[in-house]
């Protein structure tokens, strides 16, 4: 084997002086290339930065021609550079102009050299640049080259990735590391935030990456792989995990790579060639994301994120950190970046210094979307390698009204975007000033708008929105961002809570809605092929009459002395719905034989969400206080569509005549049986959806609090009865025939409503 005239340990103690000499990027650069030359016996030691554009340009040569520095620009599938760079993988050749890869730049004068060693300056997975040494003769690097020039190359990427070398690029030609990038996803929560980044779990900042002791820093990496394994083994073995659910399989997922022998000997022959325990990681992790990004297996891009998140836990063991900033960290104007995320952990953070979320997982019916409407945090969800590509403290915009995010924006994209926060603050300044006017159309039709809540930081939207009450309470976020099981006192203070903070104002308790997708952590869960379509809310109430029992005794009692609204959701067929309000009867019963005070008056309804109940509305009609119309799950099961599965769910319109059809059916019948009838669906809340919801018939209209000034505005600027004329013809025509969304927007542009 061919020694290195010092070996890797050597030259990164002297790389690591040179990163701290008080010198130009430039004088940096050339003083590495020419370090690592003769640290590795090479005539040519280069280094390749990619430009933003996708193209590599020659930032510093040791034995080329000086000259090209600058001037040379490959293109990113160019050349032995290029195709490095594109596959993120090294590439070693004893003869490198006899690859079919190989370019001739006449201007660097390389013919002469044969050997060539080239290796990617990785972060995060991503590339950065291409660091490459030569030799004249033909021969093949050594495999402790090849590590010593890896290792150099994470430090050099340390050091593109701060903007050191911005300075250096011509304008339009900056490095990629540091460009401004635009982002596309999809909307979770709307609005526009202007920020900075913080990482739910950050990436661990290395400051050693020399081991001074090899066999001690082997033995912290077995003391830590040791410590994770069996705190893995714990964590599945513990009586609060369930035997099944997907909680579990994750968990059993990280526990297999734990134990994967193939990873640990990466980790320990990283360590083995003279880097510290936790630089051994951050190289492992990064060649392997770089590959698993490249990568069109869809397992293997899922399994990425396992790997990923095993990897920052063996981090944290090493360094000892914490997974998270925790609140008083939190700087102002932060901006959450995350692969996923729950609602308990975004509102562990604090809210007056929260501005916005991206995650590169995430529908816009998720849990931590609902958590982030309800905050009034704009949000941003599917964004690829979001976590990858964002530093700590990079400025960015979130546009939840685009599904936009910008990360390191230009001058004129962020000015551009102040002044829409500027607009955006006017515009709320005006829907403010309608807060207290009465909800009545043009024609003279009174309109009932009603709030969207579940947590207690909604309450003081009741004011705010000045809405005629909560039409949809969902209880179930109690249970779904708690660690343990709500107490039966919990729960009823949290009812209470809610009651006091509405006054006379109605407030609508949806019933736990948990199950399926609502998965919770502290309750043994089953796997179920469609959990949409399996064991969960009313049908799971009824099974485990203690929980759903325990739940309506609360809201009973919160409710003496008062009116109460309990509402059952996803009820299927009418027996259901009778067993329900039997609970209710007896708990009823049981109270008043205890002494307790009831209710002044309780009004028992369900949710219409299940297509077959739309074939038994008559018989309901008899038996319910009054209907909502879940419109999301119900557009999802017409459909037969996952509604968190980007893929399908916008798929179909959901103003497409098959739904509005429906909704136009279950509206004439209650009005028609004088059931008082609402819709709570994320329609309502979209100022084109609540126009169709009108034109059909709905006076009762349930919305996000930051939905309840632009339909307002709708509202009192809309002729229902002209809105009606044009919108029945548009029903009746063949589905297909016409778009009604286009015929929609047409009429509102026509009549000068605001979308």
């Amino acid at each position: 084997m061919r020694s290195t005239s010092g070996g890797p340990r050597v030259l990164l103690r002297r790389l690591r002086e040179v990163m701290a000499e008080k010198v130009s990027a430039q004088d940096r650069l050339d003083k590495i290339v020419v370090l690592i030359a003769a640290n590795m016996v090479a005539e040519v030691c280069s280094t390749y930065v990619l430009r933003h554009d996708g193209t590599l340009e020659l930032y510093a040569t040791e034995g080329l021609n000086r000259e090209a520095v600058h001037q040379t620009v490959l293109k990113a599938d160019e050349g032995l550079v290029g195709l490095v760079a594109s596959e993120a993988t090294a590439l070693n050749l004893s003869d490198a102009q006899s690859h079919p890869a190989f370019s001739y730049r006449p201007e660097t004068g390389e013919e002469i050299y044969h050997s060539f060693l080239g290796v990617p300056i990785l972060r995060a997975g991503n590339t950065l640049g291409v660091l490459v040494v030569q030799n004249r003769a033909h021969r093949t690097y050594v495999e402790e080259e090849v590590e010593a020039l890896q290792t150099t190359a994470m430090v050099m990427a340390e050091m593109i990735a701060s903007g050191e070398l911005s300075a250096l690029a011509k304008p339009g030609a900056e490095p990629a590391a540091r460009h401004s990038i635009h982002l596309e996803g999809s909307i979770l929560s709307e609005g526009i935030a202007l920020g900075h980044v913080v990482l739910h779990e950050p990436r661990v900042v290395i400051t050693n990456y020399i081991a001074e002791d090899v066999p001690k820093e082997l033995k912290r990496l077995d003391t830590a792989l040791a410590k994770l394994r069996a705190d893995l083994d714990r964590m599945l073995e513990r009586g609060d995990v369930a035997d099944g659910g997907e909680h579990r399989d994750v968990l059993e997922a990280y526990r297999m790579f734990a134990n994967d022998h193939g990873w640990s000997r990466r980790l320990s022959d990283a360590v083995a060639t003279g880097i510290t325990a936790e630089a051994a990681v951050e190289r492992v992790q990064s060649d392997t994301r770089a590959r698993m990004l490249r990568s069109t297996d869809h397992y293997l891009r899922e399994r990425l994120h396992d790997l990923e998140d095993l990897g920052h836990r063996l981090m944290r063991q090493l360094m000892g950190h914490d997974h998270a900033p925790s609140r008083e960290q939190l700087p102002d104007n932060a901006i959450l970046i995350a692969r996923a995320m729950g609602p308990a952990a975004l509102l562990d953070y604090d809210r007056k210094r929260l501005r916005g979320l991206v995650l590169e997982e995430g529908t816009a019916n998720s849990h931590v979307a609902i958590i982030a409407r309800a905050l009034g945090i704009p949000a941003v969800g599917e964004v690829e390698n979001a976590v990858g590509i964002a530093d700590p403290n990079d400025a960015i915009i979130v546009d939840g009204t685009s599904g936009s995010i910008y990360i390191r924006p230009s001058s004129e994209v962020e000015s551009a975007y102040a002044e829409r926060v500027r607009f955006r603050a006017r515009r709320q300044a005006q829907y403010r000033e309608l807060r207290d006017k009465p909800s009545v159309s043009k024609d003279g039709q009174a309109v009932e708008l009603l709030l969207n809540a579940g947590l207690v930081i909604d309450l003081p939207h009741i004011e705010d929105t000045g809405c005629s009450g909560i039409g949809l309470f969902r209880t179930e976020l109690q249970f779904m961002v708690g660690h343990s099981l709500p107490r039966a006192g919990d729960q009823l203070s949290l009812y209470r809570t809610v009651l006091d903070a509405a006054g006379d104002k109605p407030v609508t308790f949806r019933t736990l809605d948990i199950g399926g997708d609502k998965a919770l952590p502290y309750m043994e869960t089953i796997t179920e092929e469609n959990p949409a379509l399996g064991w969960r809310a009313i049908r799971l109430g009824l099974d485990r009459p203690g929980l759903l029992r325990s739940q309506i005794r609360a809201l009973l009692r919160a409710g003496g002395g008062r009116a109460l609204k309990i509402m059952f959701p996803m009820v299927s067929v009418v027996d259901e719905f009778d067993q329900a309000k039997v609970m209710v009867e007896r708990e009823l019963t049981y109270l008043r034989q205890h002494g307790h005070s009831l209710p002044e008056r309780v009004d028992i309804g369900t949710m219409v969400e299940v297509p077959a109940l739309l074939y038994q509305l008559d018989e309901l009609l008899t038996r319910v206080d009054f209907l909502s119309v879940g419109s999301n799950d119900l557009f999802q099961f017409m459909f037969a569509v996952d509604r968190g599965n980007s893929r399908v769910s916008e798929r179909f319109d959901s103003h497409s005549a098959p739904i509005l059809r429906a909704l136009r059916d279950i509206a004439a019948k209650a009005n028609a049986a004088k059931v008082p009838i609402s819709l709570c669906g994320e329609m309502a809340s979209q100022p084109l959806g609540a126009l169709a919801l009108l034109a059909m018939g709905y006076r009762s209209l349930s919305l996000s609090a930051t939905a309840h000034g632009p339909v307002k505005a709708l509202i009192l600027d809309l002729d229902i009865a002209r809105a009606t004329a044009v919108m029945q013809p548009l029903l009746d025509a063949p589905s297909g025939s016409v778009s009604i969304r286009d015929k929609l927007k047409d009429f509102a542009e026509a009549e000068g409503l605001s979308l």
